[in-house]
This record gives structure tokens, sequence and C-alpha cells, in this order.
């Protein structure tokens, strides 16, 4: 049974979610407050942080900063009704892993935990190595020159789909739909977040060869994981 943090202020809303995640056999604790829910993470670990940025005491975007900072390897998913596309983006680069805007419709929210948390498990697959880098599936890590890159939930998840076919150029549909959902229907700005993220972190911990892999752009069509020279 996953563990979800419910952070919203709106009864309503909380009540919804609530009594819907319990039906579908989530254990759910619900939130108020930011202040609330970032006690609640020093004293639990959840698997899911459910994160609505309309808080009453707090800013949504420092509470994730936060929270990111609390619990490294949670799922986080703002909840947003701001139609404003930097706030979102500002959301992701402090540490959310997905976002969706209100008002919520159910089904999908539903659909997209099950498919975080069911990629999450990725046990007895084997490592793969490209160059100096090592993706770990089984205990989700990741290496480069035997350093450990410090990644979210969704950098590996994308790392690792970019090096299950390294030197192939992969859609950003394919990836939208591999990395976060079949039936995503909403802006691959996250998409775009996570790549400028993966970039700096590659290059922060290249050693200076030429054994690190780089994520080129296709213009018009997607991603690549190069393949070092030999």
């Amino acid at each position: 049974m996953a563990a979800v943090l419910l952070v919203e202020d709106d009864e309503t809303i909380g009540s919804l979610l609530e009594s819907a995640l319990r039906m579908h056999d989530y254990d759910v604790m619900w939130s108020r407050t930011g202040s609330e829910g970032l006690r609640r993470m020093t004293i639990d670990e959840y698997d899911v942080v459910l994160l609505d940025l309309g808080l009453p005491d707090l800013d949504g975007i420092e509470v994730c900063r936060r929270a990111r900072a609390i619990t490294p390897h949670a799922l986080i998913i703002m909840t947003t009704a701001r139609t404003q596309e930097m706030d979102v983006v500002i959301g992701l680069e402090v540490g959310a892993d997905d976002y969706l805007t209100k008002p919520l419709r159910l089904r999908e929210l539903l659909a997209r935990l099950h498919a975080h948390l069911r990629r999450g498990n990725s046990s007895n697959v084997a490592p793969l190595s490209i160059g100096e880098l090592v993706v770990q599936v089984a205990a989700r890590r990741v290496t480069l020159a035997g350093e450990e890159l410090s990644l979210r939930p969704k950098e590996f998840d994308l790392l690792h789909r970019l090096a299950k076919e390294p030197g192939a150029a992969v859609s950003r549909d394919t990836l939208m739909a591999d990395v976060w959902d079949t039936h995503w229907r909403g802006s691959t700005k996250t998409l775009d977040v996570h790549i400028v993220t993966l970039r700096r972190k590659l290059a922060a911990a290249a050693t200076g060869g030429t054994a690190t892999p780089t994520i080129t752009t296709v213009r018009g069509f997607g991603y690549r994981l190069e393949v070092p020279a030999q």
C-alpha cells in the first residue's frame, strides 16, 4: 500500500481526494497547511506527496523546495489552479516530478499515480552501462566514473529510458508516454525541465574525459543519449 501525503487547504477538494485515494487502497495523510505538511514529512516516510501550490500559510513553491530536501526519494506531484507556465517550471526546477492542473480529474490522477508507482518498481533488471555512466535499475542508482549522482525519481526514470536505447533518437511523445503517463494530455514542459537538470548534473559530475554520455536535442523530434567514443 503506497503512502500518500495530501497537502491541500480546500476542504471540499481535500475530502474528495482523501476518500477517492482511500477507496483505491492508498494510505492517506491529509495536511491542510504547508507547514503541517512539512512537519509530517519529518515524522513519517511517504511514497507520494500530492501538493497544492495555493496554500494559505506558505507559498507552494517554497513548500516544494523544502519537501524535496526532506524527502528526496518521494514522488512530488503539484496540483495547481495557476495558469502561468513559469509557476509550473519553477515548481519542477525546485523538486516536483509532475503536475496536474485544477479542476482535477480523479481518473487522470489515479492513472498518473499508478503509472508513477509502477515505474518505480524495477527489481531484477540488469544494470546499463554507457561509457562511464552506469544505471543500476534495481537499486535506482546512477554512477558516473564511480561517483553516485543524486537524481530525483523522474530524473532517474528519464535517464533510464534514454539509456535503454543509447545512440537512438527517442521522440518527445515516447518519452512522455514511457516516463510520465501513456495518457498524457498536458504540456511537455515537464520533459524539457528534467532534460535541462539531467544535463547539468551529468556535466557537473563529468571527469573531463571522453567517456561521459551527453544528451543531445534532436530538433523537432526528441532527445538522444550519445554513446561516448571508445
